[in-house]
């Protein structure tokens, strides 16, 4: 996937944002084209869930402009998965508050449980899934909510190291057959070169885009472990200096 090629989704130009005298965004320029995955990453506090919120339409920037073509989904770290619903009914959810009765809205997410690998848990509840399990849950909700540009904060954070390595392969698995435009945020470096298309990576604040790096297979060889182990320590360079 060329991303030049493809519709441009999501686009900052000469992004700034002031909280009181404090500016937290420095001149930020992005673009996500339509398909594509891209992480942002960065020093903890630097301004990361600020272009989230922007992107979401929760804040405005103090100046310059940005452009969202399509519809948007979120899925933060905590799941939000309604305790006293099935999951079925859970991912069914999105459909019924736009107006869809609840049968039909069931008949419309039935088949797409075995595309998310969730196939078996459909009449289960929450509670009775792992935590794994459960963001896979909240991540198929998040798709039936919009699945043309998907917002992803910190989705995976709270899994420990095994269960996290577990659904990142299911998630690039789940991917292949989407056509979703997907914004990471993501404390993991890792992750972050795992699933993603590009990377910018951030400044402390106020945040400046450092450098735009680009993970595509023209570009990287994710399957070298020596390639990987290169971005990841010139990412980590780049946020300390």
């Amino acid at each position: 996937m060329n991303s030049c090629q493809n519709k441009i989704k999501v686009v900052f130009e000469n992004i700034n944002r002031y909280y009181g005298k404090t500016k937290i965004l420095d001149n930020i320029n992005l673009h996500i084209s339509e398909g594509e995955l891209v992480a942002i990453v960065g020093p903890s506090g630097c301004g990361k869930s600020t272009i989230f919120n922007i992107i979401a339409g929760l804040v405005e920037p103090s100046s310059g402009s940005y452009r969202i073509e399509g519809k948007l989904s979120y899925m933060y770290q905590k799941d939000l998965l309604l305790p006293y619903k099935t999951i079925l009914d859970n991912v069914a959810l999105p459909m019924i508050i736009e107006g869809q009765s609840k049968s039909l809205a069931r008949e419309s997410v039935k088949p797409y449980f075995k595309t998310f690998e969730l196939e078996g848990y459909e009449n289960m509840y929450p509670h009775e899934l792992s935590g794994g399990m459960r963001q896979r849950a909240n991540f198929m909700r998040t798709y039936f909510s919009s699945n043309d540009i998907m917002l992803l904060d910190e989705p995976f954070g709270a899994l420990d190291s095994i269960t996290k390595a577990s659904i990142q392969d299911w998630f690039r698995k789940v991917r292949r057959k989407m056509n979703s435009t997907i914004f990471l945020i993501t404390h993991d470096i890792d992750e972050a070169i795992n699933l993603a298309d590009r990377v910018y990576v951030l400044s402390n604040k106020p945040a400046h885009i450092k450098e735009e790096i680009s993970l595509y297979p023209s570009h990287v060889d994710k399957t070298q472990i020596g390639e990987v182990a290169r971005i990841k320590a010139h990412i980590m360079d780049l946020i300390r200096a």
